[in-house]
């Protein structure tokens, strides 16, 4: 083979890499790398290894004296921020949450609770976009306003018997706080008793402007105006 050649070839495979190098950075600098994980089981499937027991544990009744109490957020609780753009949807997960749930079933009017998710530590899977989205003053500023909080105001009745690993729908209307700016959110929701805890997962929509946020459109990608907030909750009785 001519030198010309081998110089022509040597050129277009290195314009390759780099093509192949620029797109890989892309995709992961644009794309999704954080999975939405349920702290609730899959449907149907057996809590052990023997599906007789775990049938018999799903339908041992739970009475509203195990229920009834004040009830933490435990460790491994995580909050999901999910942003819908024209490539895919990007998730970051943010398991820096603290709060409670006071439980009453007798009285959905007395039950209340809060949480308090440390906007810091959220986390896409890159650390460039995290910072971006964290630091930018139009987004959430985070070293101004590091907190997100939510106050339940309200619950829907749930039933005053519960069974044992048998997701309860419900939902909870209360107020979202981000950046100091407050909006009324619902939770559409499912809490469930397992192990000697409560499981609670739940989700909402807001915009970006409900919070004087900007949205981070760009010339490469759109946004969509709404952004999606998930609980993904694991709580303890106080």
């Amino acid at each position: 083979m001519k030198r010309k050649q081998v110089v022509w070839l040597s050129v277009i495979i290195a314009v390759c890499l780099i093509g192949v190098g620029a797109y890989l950075w892309f995709d992961r600098f644009v794309g999704n790398n954080v999975e939405i994980e349920s702290v609730m089981a899959p449907a149907g499937e057996p809590e052990t290894g023997r599906a007789g027991e775990a049938s018999a544990a799903a339908n041992t009744a739970v009475s509203s004296d195990k229920l009834n109490g004040t009830w933490h957020i435990m460790s491994g609780s995580k909050v999901y921020w999910s942003v819908t753009t024209s490539k895919s949807t990007v998730n970051f997960v943010d398991e820096a949450v603290t709060g409670s749930w006071n439980v009453n079933l007798s009285d959905a009017a007395a039950m209340t609770g809060e949480g308090v998710v440390d906007l810091t530590a959220l986390d896409s899977g890159n650390s460039t976009r995290d910072q971006h989205v964290k630091e930018r003053d139009d987004l959430l500023a985070v070293t101004q306003f590091p907190q997100a909080t939510f106050t339940a105001k309200t619950f829907s009745t749930v039933p005053s018997e519960w069974s044992e690993g048998t997701a309860v729908p419900l939902t909870m209307t209360g107020t979202l706080t981000i950046r100091g700016q407050e909006k009324e959110v619902t939770f559409d929701s499912n809490a469930m008793y397992k192990d000697g805890h409560l499981l609670l997962s739940g989700k909402t929509k807001v915009t970006f402007a409900d919070f004087g946020m900007t949205n981070p459109n760009t010339v490469v990608l759109e946004t969509e105006n709404e952004f999606a907030v998930q609980l993904e909750l694991t709580l303890h009785k106080a």
